[in-house]
C-alpha cells in the first residue's frame, strides 16, 4: 500500500465469499471485497485477535485487522481476512433487509460508500474442489470421493447466507449455541438432490454452526435411492445457492 493511498473498490467487487457471486446478501453472510489498496499486507484472523463481546458472554470478531476496518451502515463489522486486494468480513446478523452502505477504512484514508442490498436469505455453498461441496459425516469427518456418504447417513452440509436465527447472534459474535433459522426462512427452505426436492422431514437441522461466525449448516438425512454424487442446491424463498456442486455419495 502506498502511503496515503485510498482504498478503491466498487459494488461489482463486493461478493459472497463462498460463491463469489454479487449480492444481494443475507444478514450473517461472509462477504468479500475485491479492490486495490485495501491493506498494507496480508493478514488472516488469529485466535488471539478475538475480543470480548462486552455485554454478552463469549467472544466476538475484531472490528480491525492490520489497520483495516469495514463499515456497514457506518458501523464497524467483524473482520476475518485482509490483503492488498481482498477483505473478508461478516454482515451483521441484526441488519434488516434493504439497501445498506459498505465502506473500507485503512491507514491511507476512507473509501467511498457503496450500496448493496440485503435480503432475508441468500444461501451459498462452500466448494471443496473437484466439483464437490464441503460437507462432513455425523462423526465430523470430511466427505470426499475417497470417503463418501451412503444412503441412510445423516450428513452436515456447510453453507452461508441463511439469514437471521433464533437465538440470533450479536454483531460479530462467535456463537457457542445452535441457533435455528427463523420460522419465516425455515418454512421456505428447500434442498434438492439432482434437481428433486428432498422431503422436508429429512432436514434434521438448519441454522448456525456453533464456534464459527458467518457459518451455517444443514443436517440432512440421505434417503435410500439417492444417486451417486448428486448435485446439491439449497433454496430459501426465491434465492438459491450456486449450481454444479456435488455431495460425495456412493
Amino acid at each position: 500500500m502506498a502511503r496515503g493511498a485510498l482504498p478503491a473498490y466498487s459494488a461489482a467487487g463486493i461478493v459472497n465469499a463462498s460463491s463469489y457471486r454479487p449480492g444481494p446478501f443475507a444478514p450473517g453472510s461472509v462477504v468479500s471485497i475485491f479492490g486495490t489498496e485495501l491493506a498494507r499486507s496480508t493478514y488472516a484472523l488469529q485466535a488471539s485477535d478475538l475480543v470480548s463481546c462486552g455485554a454478552i458472554a463469549g467472544l466476538c470478531l475484531p472490528h480491525e485487522l492490520n489497520f483495516v476496518r469495514v463499515y456497514v451502515q457506518d458501523q464497524p463489522v467483524g473482520m476475518l481476512f485482509v490483503s492488498a486486494n481482498q477483505i473478508n468480513f461478516v454482515i451483521p446478523d441484526v441488519l434488516i433487509p434493504g439497501p445498506v452502505t459498505v465502506r473500507v477504512a485503512t491507514e491511507g484514508g476512507t473509501g467511498g460508500n457503496v450500496t448493496v442490498t440485503l435480503v432475508p436469505a441468500a444461501p451459498a455453498l462452500f466448494p471443496l474442489g473437484n466439483g464437490y461441496l464441503i460437507a462432513t459425516s455425523a462423526a465430523n469427518q470430511l466427505l470426499t470421493a475417497a470417503n463418501p456418504a451412503h444412503a441412510g447417513d445423516t450428513v452436515v452440509i456447510y453453507i452461508t447466507g441463511l439469514g437471521m436465527t433464533s437465538p440470533n447472534p450479536a454483531p460479530g459474535e462467535i456463537p457457542t449455541y445452535a441457533g435455528q433459522m427463523i420460522p419465516a426462512n425455515l418454512a421456505t427452505l428447500k434442498v434438492t438432490l439432482n434437481g428433486a426436492a428432498v422431503d422436508p422431514t429429512l432436514i434434521k437441522y438448519a441454522g448456525l454452526t456453533p464456534g464459527s461466525a458467518g457459518l451455517y449448516q444443514i443436517n440432512l438425512y440421505i434417503p435410500y435411492g439417492t444417486a451417486t454424487d448428486p448435485e446439491v442446491e439449497v433454496f430459501a424463498g426465491t434465492a438459491g445457492s450456486q449450481a454444479g456442486l456435488k455431495l460425495p455419495v456412493q
